[in-house]
């Protein structure tokens, strides 16, 4: 075992177990290292500490070598000390001395010296209990000299740390389990314009609902300043104790100005299937009103693209868009968020009260992202908030006036909420203004090959490749496959096959992850099923039924759907509609 640390560099430790010992006993105490140089003793060694006894200490040279206690009754005599200086003029009558070990490797040795006879009789009547404790006593020392090792260990590895992060471009900074501050990298401190004095201050640190391509958005407090920052919070498994979270953040980011630059228009919404171009011109037809639009449809069909698009197609559109998932933020902190709070409103509130997202949507457009979530006491103040243009902070008593526009989404029936009693039925015919549709993505037909294309050029970008060609047999799956995840379960797929693409730049059927297979195959399976269940013989005229509603729920209903779904079955367009009446 390489040990940094030495007895030399813990003497005083050593020295004080060595008096201990002495006082204890009533005998004289010499405690030396591997080197056989004396670092602790009393009596007649205490004013020659830092001798080297190499002449003279066999005794102890054969305790390191073998890692055991010895017994020497009559030095002297003994047969180690054959070659010793002191042969035949020893003024020790005995001698018990104890390595000082841990595992297999012995540090030093522990000398227990007796000069007198009464020394040596008090000392054998007690021999095995002496031995014991003195073993005890070895131990103590050991895991003293292993500890003071490990512990400049840790400091190296500190130092190598510091060194390592102040060497990258992102700010990072550790915090320990009551977030005070460890370290915290000369970025860190430059962007939030700190001095290094900010060690051991608290810090505030929880995730939003927002997102950027950066990464994450996280507000963040520090001495009495509030910041949001794009990055991520690592929490640490292995030790952390002294480090529980390492934050490692971009940039900070101005919610205000950010707000602003939404660039997403109607031309961001990829596709050409008739529902779709329909869901564009209605976009462009409300977005100039100040009406609430509630925007439904499944999970992952594009709901905040729809809503980004009202916002940049009508007359706020230099104005901040605020998106807020009500179901992504804890029931105790959604209002907080909403609203905003004054200073001392509630215990652990930041010093200068903090400022709600209506408040920051002002001017703007306010998203309600999964409003189907929000708990009922909060929806009677979104209701009045609604009603009377007006908010108030938590803790305050001032109203604030607001011009603005709420657009709310959800994948939820809250028609159904309404019934079962979970939503308010005041709130839901409020929010209901201006219905919009998002249709999934099994409804558009086509577009999901455009939306492929679109998705393979963007991971390219990201994944630094250049896919060129889709295989034709993943397009026919890809049109086949109802897509319970909608767009978002699309991308995901593509980024994965994007990301194991190899040199050919072709992505194919092999690739496709096991999970995806399953699900595809365990659906092409129910609906042979469904055309063909196994339990009975049915009519010619049901199969056509079901088939004709299979065309259907892939084409849409639109009439463009109905053209295609009409061509992919062999009929004309009027012997559909005469079939489906």
């Amino acid at each position: 075992m390489r040990m940094k640390i030495n007895f030399a560099d813990i003497k005083v430790v050593i020295n004080k177990y060595a008096v201990l010992l002495s006082d204890l006993l009533r005998v004289d105490v010499e405690i030396v290292d591997n080197n056989l140089i004396r670092i602790g003793g009393t009596g007649i060694y205490e004013g020659r500490i830092g001798e080297n006894i190499t002449d003279q200490g066999y005794v102890y040279k054969k305790a390191l070598d073998t890692g055991e206690t010895l017994v020497i009754e009559d030095p002297g005599q003994d047969i180690l000390c054959a070659e010793c200086k002191k042969r035949g003029n020893c003024i020790e009558l005995m001698e018990i001395c104890v390595p000082i070990k841990y595992g297999e490797t012995t540090f030093g040795v522990i000398g227990l010296v007796c000069s007198t006879e009464s020394q040596k009789e008090s000392l054998k009547s007690n021999l095995t209990i002496m031995i014991k404790f003195l073993e005890q006593i070895a131990e103590f020392i050991s895991i003293k000299l292993i500890e003071q090792n490990q512990i400049l260990e840790n400091e190296n590895s500190i130092k190598f740390f510091k060194e390592i992060i102040n060497s990258i471009d992102d700010g990072v900074i550790t915090v320990d389990r009551e977030y005070k501050i460890i370290n915290i990298n000369n970025r860190a401190l430059k962007l939030f314009k700190l001095k290094p004095n900010v060690l051991g201050c608290k810090i505030s640190i929880y995730e939003t609902d927002e997102y950027t391509p950066k990464g994450y958005i996280y507000n963040f407090s520090i001495d009495n300043k509030e910041f949001k920052i794009i990055g991520k919070v690592v929490n640490n498994y292995i030790n952390n104790k002294e480090c529980n979270k390492i934050i490692i953040f971009k940039e900070l980011v101005n919610v205000e100005e950010d707000g602003k630059k939404n660039n997403i228009n109607c031309d961001s919404i990829v596709g050409q299937a008739q529902l779709l171009v329909d869901l564009k011109n209605r976009i462009k037809k409300i977005s100039y009103a100040d009406a609430t639009t509630l925007i439904t449809g499944e999970s992952g069909t594009g709901k905040e693209l729809v809503a980004r698009a009202i916002h940049s197609e009508g007359n706020r559109k230099n104005m901040p868009f605020i998106a807020i998932n009500c179901g992504a933020i804890p029931e105790n902190l959604l209002e907080s968020e909403l609203f905003g709070y004054v200073n001392g409103a509630f215990s652990g509130a930041s010093a200068g009260g903090r400022i709600g997202k209506f408040e920051l949507a002002n001017n703007g457009v306010i998203f309600l992202d999964e409003i189907g979530d929000m708990p009922l006491y909060l929806q009677v103040k979104i209701l009045r908030v609604l009603q009377e243009r007006t908010i108030v902070k938590i803790g305050s008593n001032k109203l604030i006036n607001l011009n603005i526009r709420v657009i709310a989404a959800t994948n939820k029936n809250l028609k159904k909420l309404v019934n079962e009693g979970k939503f308010r039925a005041d709130l839901y015919y409020r929010l209901n203004i201006i219905p919009m549709e998002v249709p999934s993505l099994r409804e558009r037909g086509d577009d999901v090959v455009l939306l492929t294309k679109m998705l393979v050029e963007k991971y390219n970008l990201r994944c630094n490749k250049y896919i060129h060609t889709i295989d034709k047999e993943l397009i026919e799956i890809f049109k086949v496959y109802s897509w319970p995840g909608n767009i978002r379960e699309l991308e995901n797929l593509v980024e994965f096959l994007v990301s194991l693409s190899g040199e050919n730049g072709v992505i194919e059927k092999s690739m496709l992850p096991i999970s995806f297979v399953q699900s595809y195959t365990e659906e092409i399976k129910n609906k042979s099923e469904e055309v063909y269940p196994d339990d009975d013989i049915i009519e010619l005229k049901e199969i056509e039924r079901r088939y004709i509603k299979k065309a259907l729920d892939k084409y849409g209903n639109s009439t463009e759907g109905k053209i295609k779904a009409s061509k992919k079955l062999g009929i004309g367009i009027a012997t559909l509609y005469r079939k489906i009446e």
